[in-house]
């Protein structure tokens, strides 16, 4: 289960979608979530599932390794399905003891589930094929309009790119804490509610005094480097908007533009 989770994960490549600048990826992943919940026609969707494999496709990162992304949360996805299949008045499908499942709530309950699988394969592409490095860089160069209102851009970009980069190793920390303690002979899967959560104590406290350790020796080789914030500080590699992402702009305006007329005539 910990390794089907890819949140902050990299995998280098050359693709179109690698080489987009990442303010580009950040700015247009926002328009894309933004549309997929005012764009509600059934029509509106199968365009941004298409659009989505389309992408997932063209990043050449391996399809199984992205519907690793979902993985995790597919419990999510289906209490979502039946709470909105219970909860939602209309057609009856079937009877389970008091609770009736209605097909207007499975219509309901399917669209959000479509619209939260949507939006995980997204944001795992953008973090698939762009580097912690330029994610930092993108999100600092986009905060930094608010700099005249006192927002500390860079810092703050600086601890997104860092929570960011430790979710795959405290995972892995984690992954390994749990194996040594299954070979001391720790049961994690049996017995009730309670004795589950207390058998969680011997990888917590292990994990969070790694944790604490890592975040204290990224503090002193900081330090050591002689790292001081964002002020003054250069970039060896500079961000530049380029054809391509000029292109990805274009695309993307003239497929909302499509979605609003579709709206707007009722297609």
């Amino acid at each position: 289960m910990l390794t089907d989770i890819t949140l902050g994960q990299y995998f280098p490549g050359t693709s179109f979608l690698h080489r987009m600048d990442p303010r580009m990826k950040i700015s247009l992943l926002f328009v894309w979530i933004v549309g997929i919940f005012v764009f509600d026609m059934p029509k509106a969707y199968g365009v941004f599932t298409a659009a989505t494999v389309l992408l997932a496709i063209i990043s050449r990162v391996p399809l199984l390794t992205l519907a690793k992304s979902i993985k995790p949360l597919w419990m999510i996805l289906v209490f979502t399905l039946l709470i909105h299949m219970c909860g939602t008045p209309g057609e009856a499908l079937f009877h389970i003891s008091v609770f009736e499942f209605t097909k207007e709530g499975f219509m309901q309950g399917f669209v959000i589930c479509l619209r939260l699988a949507l939006l995980i394969f997204l944001s795992s592409l953008l973090t698939f094929t762009t580097s912690p490095l330029e994610l930092t860089d993108a999100m600092e160069s986009l905060l930094s309009p608010l700099k005249c209102i006192g927002v500390p851009a860079h810092e703050l970009a600086m601890m997104m790119s860092i929570a960011l980069r430790f979710v795959p190793t405290l995972i892995e920390e984690t992954d390994k804490i749990m194996k040594a303690q299954q070979s001391r002979g720790v049961n994690f899967e049996s017995g009730n509610v309670i004795k589950r959560l207390s058998s969680l104590v011997p990888i917590l406290v292990p994990l969070f005094i790694s944790a604490f350790r890592r975040a204290d020796e990224l503090a002193m080789a900081m330090e050591a480097r002689c790292y001081r914030g964002g002020e003054g500080r250069t970039r060896m590699k500079e961000l530049k908007v380029r054809a391509l992402d000029y292109g990805a702009c274009a695309c993307t305006v003239v497929l909302m533009a499509a979605l609003v007329v579709m709206k707007v005539e009722g297609i």
